[in-house]
């Protein structure tokens, strides 16, 4: 089975993954005070993050249009496409890329070309960034296993339940201000250099604990996650930074002092997680 896996902008790719065209991001559209960015290759998160230091106003994104995803299956050389999308409860990507799929069924039923309709499956990651991932890097596994389509869905969805991520952020104002944090308070306690270690239930934002500083937090965040995650041998763990590759690697060393894991892959922020992770934004997941 040939296979290709679409993900919004929010799928922080590796640098490597990002050469290989078995994937490919649909990007979301960023703005910053009058100023809309693509999320594409030419993000550069530098300027980016001078941007909005710059501007009082609070960054944004949309999400892509369905035609967008609509697309890129059409495109896609393959025989089944994975499809990974931010959290619904974060994001209308989940939407646009359910509805491209019908979108793309439909049309190829009217023309009479089921025996050549690929096989697709959306899946909202409940999740981000990291999380979107690892997803696709289990999927990626199972694939290049010889796993059917059937097979590889149904074992992603169960990983995907499974999964559990993680974050420890400068600042959780972008997302309180753009109505992610679904009512839970963004933490105030910044005089006291008190950082929240925060989790996601099923998509959505939750505390989980917090630490006064930043090294702290993090080592808190390896703490729960090595605990939830019991035997880690054949375990992925992905960690991807917003601009700040030391702290991505003193996490990876926090949890290898901790647990011994199959792999553990460090990644950089694209434009998505960078808006609402922030400068030196952690995300984890396991």
């Amino acid at each position: 089975m040939t296979y290709k896996i679409i993900g919004d902008s929010c799928l922080d790719l590796t640098e490597e993954m990002k050469q290989d065209e078995r994937y490919q991001m649909i990007p979301l559209t960023l703005q910053v005070g009058s100023v809309q960015i693509v999320d594409d290759e030419t993000f550069d998160q530098k300027a980016f993050l001078k941007l909005v230091r710059a501007c009082p106003e609070c960054p944004k994104t949309a999400c892509p249009s369905p035609e967008m995803f609509k697309e890129a299956y059409e495109a896609a050389d393959a025989d089944a496409v994975f499809v990974i999308t931010l959290s619904g409860h974060l994001s209308g990507s989940q939407n646009c890329a359910v509805l491209a799929k019908k979108l793309y069924q439909e049309e190829m039923a009217e023309r009479g070309l089921e025996e050549n309709m690929k096989k697709i499956l959306v899946i909202d990651s409940l999740s981000a960034s990291s999380g979107q991932l690892n997803l696709a890097m289990f999927i990626r596994d199972l694939c290049e296993a010889g796993l059917s389509f059937e097979e590889v869905s149904k074992k992603a969805l169960a990983y995907r339940d499974e999964m559990e991520t993680y974050f420890v952020l400068e600042s959780l104002d972008t997302l309180r201000k753009n109505g992610r944090l679904s009512g839970l308070q963004a933490f105030f306690a910044t005089a006291l250099n008190i950082k929240p270690v925060m989790g996601s239930d099923k998509g959505r934002i939750i505390k989980l604990d917090q630490a006064r500083g930043i090294s702290k937090a993090l080592q808190k965040m390896c703490d729960i996650a090595v605990k939830k995650a019991g035997d880690t041998s054949g375990k992925r763990a992905v960690v991807c930074h917003v601009n700040h590759f030391e702290r991505a690697r003193f996490v990876k060393e926090e949890l290898e002092k901790r647990a011994a894991f199959k792999e553990i892959v460090i990644t950089n922020a694209a434009g998505v997680a960078t808006v609402y992770a922030n400068d030196g934004g952690i995300v984890l997941a396991i």
